[in-house]
């Protein structure tokens, strides 16, 4: 189950919106066949799985990190490949709770005659895909508030110099995340003040890019600029609201640009639950945040941020500097978002500390 669970890692921001599955054949005592969920989500890591192993899947036992499905969709149900295939054994770590499957692929392999064990790696298993249960269960991505700062928390100079407080070790940690995650998201002030990219450019893992999001209430962000100009090559969505006039859409549709529309909020930007929702129906299952202190307020204040990546530069800039966040309401400390510390790493000078949000 191990090495199943380290091979579903492997599709996570590639696969939405499905589920990263890792699955193992084992027959007497030697792997015979392994697959993982491939890009776009098809095909599942049960069928690449049994495509390695051919014949000699009759007899073995499947490791598998989730329900095989029970559906029909682009390609057979994973549970009627493993009867066929011949399997003796499935040892699954999570039951999917997507209504299409939800128990019934587990049922269909007992009322085969299948074996099946429930529940080994399952701790693993529901966090490897996090983003795909938050999705099927709150309708909504997992959001990850990746936040690069220094000491007092502050993410630029007053003038809103910001590049680089951290080292090139957490840069690069940065862009392997935005492998990991199906988008990430920036606000409009962010996109005027820095153009970026938003792409992965890790060497090797270039393709691995994510959708570029921008909460754009006015439809501000420059046609001429990089996120725009380069929509055709890497999906590029702005999220702005109801009441703006659909011709002003016309310039960024032209260039590949998707335009979402959602409700305002109480502050006239994009509604963060109704953003939310909306990337979540387009199949989005794991969410980025980079930027800016705006956007970060309006989904704490939200309490929708579930993971927090913070990287940390042991530097100061003091009370002139851009806070990680502007203000969102707390009066009172009951009211503050809790989370709690899951891990501490150091990247060379910096400091990556990880949060999840305290239930």
């Amino acid at each position: 189950m191990a090495t199943a669970l380290g091979l579903a890692r492997r599709g996570l921001g590639r696969v939405w919106p499905n589920p990263s599955v890792g699955c193992v054949l084992v027959r007497e005592g030697r792997i015979v066949g392994r697959g993982w969920t491939q890009a776009s989500g098809r095909p599942h890591g049960e069928a690449g799985a049994l495509a390695q192993a051919g014949a000699a899947a009759r007899g073995a036992s499947a490791y598998i990190t989730l329900e095989p499905c029970a559906h029909s969709g682009e390609t057979p149900p994973c549970a009627d490949a493993l009867i066929g295939a011949g399997i003796r054994r499935a040892v699954v770590a999570l039951e999917d709770p997507d209504p299409r499957v939800d128990g019934k692929g587990l049922k269909r392999l007992r009322e085969a005659g299948v074996e099946v064990a429930l529940g080994c790696g399952a701790e693993e298993a529901a966090e490897i895909n996090a983003g795909f249960l938050s999705r099927i269960r709150r309708a909504r991505p997992l959001v990850t508030l990746k936040l690069a700062s220094t000491l007092d928390g502050r993410i630029a100079t007053h003038r809103g110099e910001s590049q680089w407080i951290t080292g090139e070790a957490a840069r690069a940690l940065a862009h392997r995340l935005r492998a990991e995650n199906d988008a990430v998201m920036i606000g409009i002030g962010t996109a005027l003040a820095d153009d970026p990219r938003l792409t992965c450019r890790l060497p090797g893992l270039e393709a691995r890019s994510p959708v570029r999001v921008v909460l754009d209430a006015r439809l501000r962000l420059p046609v001429m600029g990089r996120l725009v100009s380069t929509a055709r090559e890497v999906a590029t969505w702005i999220v702005t609201l109801d009441d703006v006039a659909r011709e002003r859409e016309r310039p960024y549709r032209r260039k590949g640009v998707e335009v979402i529309r959602v409700p305002a909020d109480a502050m006239g930007d994009p509604d963060a639950a109704e953003t939310l929702k909306a990337l979540g129906a387009r199949g989005l299952t794991r969410v980025l945040v980079e930027g800016g202190s705006v956007l970060a307020a309006a989904l704490l204040g939200a309490r929708l941020v579930d993971r927090i990546a913070w990287f940390r530069a042991p530097s100061i800039i003091g009370g002139d500097g851009i806070p990680a966040t502007v203000a969102f309401g707390v009066e009172k400390l009951s009211d503050m978002p809790r989370f709690r510390r899951a891990s501490i790493a150091a990247l060379g000078p910096d400091l990556l500390e990880s949060y999840r949000e305290q239930s």
